[in-house]
């Protein structure tokens, strides 16, 4: 008899075992599949081991530039297995104190491969032991992998993808980035920092192509200062290795072709959902593209199949996975939440300096039909910025002119990956500039360019 819960979650990363948690909280008897380790892709090879990395590369930084701090540190160096290690071990501790969570919510964790058998059924295979599963739902958050270029698959050698870029075996003398989103901005900047010859190629006419055309301006100009090299408008069409480096083929703006010699190679062109052999299509669950469809509260057009998380498509970030567990199974556990959606979501990415933004762009907002003011304010005209050496950046606010609505914000600068949660709550409870404007900002502090940007939309900006 195969072993009976009220919900399994196939799948640990940020959707799966905080879905499972919340389960577990509102009573459910909860069971969880993982085939690797606990925490998923985000915890062990994303989110939170890149910005291990980042810091120490950050740290780096500021130790080569310590005289602009009134500071002496000589011969300074790196010891890159021992970065690598750090981020592993923070990795680590992470994915110790999932194990933790699991066990203090008394949720079962079964280790293997888990196929779906039926609706309600699910078998896991670790090695020649198959375990049989049953419940009356099922939460699929299986998560995505790196799409890999059709033509040059990763080898862990000269072509990397995420999660070779997070343990280098060398540091590259001279990398080229493919794709200019967060993790690829991501990787540039860490790589740069840390001293290595670095160029980004992007299909799209800018980088970063998501983020306000402001932002994305910014930033071209700011990474190319740190003697990062941006193409734009450009293709890969070919690569070929050999054990001493790489021969990619780039095809630029002006439609000419040119061989270019690199070390190594990091490929950020997206990701794949992770849907494939684990039974959707016996069961008959609807996908496009690759992703699975779901409702506002993760179900699928099969009664007791749900699913969340990159999985079920843009955007793949790990805060949207977890939100979207906890709706779904309040839902499921026959509770009244909110659907889901993805208008208030915050994107960051954690770069020097780092971009976060949340809502609409400014020429989104335009195109939806409103009429809007707009505020913009720059770090250098903040003295804590200042104070900080970090005075490089801007918060920029988009509001409807006739309803004082906060339709987006936009930020690029030192800490802004923190900041923005402030404009997401505003947004939550439908805070207008009025209210913004009237709020008291801490001084000195770098969230008061915050209130300057809300000021400066309405002509009442005070120190610029």
């Amino acid at each position: 008899m195969p072993d009976t819960y009220d919900l399994i979650v196939l799948g640990s990363g940020p959707g799966g075992y905080v879905a499972a948690i919340r389960a577990a909280q509102l009573g459910l008897k909860t069971a969880i599949v993982e085939r690797e380790r606990l925490g998923g892709i985000c915890l062990n090879w994303g989110c939170i081991p890149t910005k291990a990395l980042l810091r120490t590369s950050e740290v780096y930084h500021y130790m080569t530039h310590a005289a602009d701090y009134g500071l002496k540190a000589e011969k300074v160096g790196f010891d890159l297995a021992a970065i690598v290690q750090r981020s592993r071990k923070v990795a680590g501790q992470l994915n110790a104190g999932v194990a933790g969570l699991m066990k203090k919510h008394k949720i079962a964790v079964h280790a293997g491969t888990g196929t779906l058998t039926a609706k309600n059924k699910l078998s896991v295979v670790q090695g020649d032991k198959t375990v049989e599963l049953a419940a009356k739902h099922i939460i699929v958050a299986t998560g995505a992998r790196a799409r890999d270029l059709p033509f040059a698959k990763a080898d862990g050698k000269r072509i990397w993808t995420y999660r070779h870029a997070m343990v280098p075996p060398e540091m590259p003398p001279k990398l080229l980035v493919i794709g200019s989103g967060a993790i690829g901005v991501e990787f540039a900047s860490f790589y740069r920092d840390m001293g290595a010859e670095v160029t980004i190629v992007e299909m799209l006419p800018r980088i970063l192509p998501v983020e306000d055309e402001e932002v994305s301006a910014f930033m071209a100009k700011r990474l190319a200062k740190d003697g990062i090299r941006i193409v734009t408008g450009a293709g890969v069409e070919q690569i070929e290795t050999s054990a001493s480096g790489v021969k990619a083929t780039i095809k630029g703006a002006d439609g000419k072709s040119a061989p270019e010699d690199y070390s190594h190679v990091v490929v950020a062109i997206g990701i794949v959902p992770n849907t494939e052999a684990i039974g959707l299509e016996a069961l008959g669950v609807a996908t496009e593209r690759g992703h699975v469809k779901v409702d506002g509260f993760g179900r699928t057009n099969v009664d007791g199949i749900h699913a969340i998380g990159d999985v079920t498509g843009a955007p793949w970030l790990a805060h949207k996975a977890s939100h979207e567990g906890i709706v779904c199974v309040e839902k499921l556990a026959g509770g009244d939440p909110h659907p889901f959606e993805t208008w208030n979501i915050p994107g960051c990415t954690y770069s020097r300096p780092q971009v976060a933004s949340v809502g609409l762009t400014e020429v989104k907002a335009k195109e939806a039909g409103h009429q809007v003011k707009v505020g913009k304010f720059p770090f250098i005209g903040n003295g804590k910025a200042i104070a900080l050496g970090e005075a490089d950046g801007f918060v920029k606010t988009v509001f409807d002119a006739t309803t004082g609505e906060l339709l987006g914000a936009h930020m690029v600068g030192a800490e802004v990956t923190e900041l923005i949660q402030g404009y997401v709550v505003a947004r939550q409870l439908e805070t207008t500039e009025a209210e913004l404007m009237e709020t008291v900002f801490a001084h000195p502090t770098l969230s008061e360019m915050m209130h300057e940007s809300v000021l400066g939309a309405y002509g009442r900006a005070i120190h610029i």
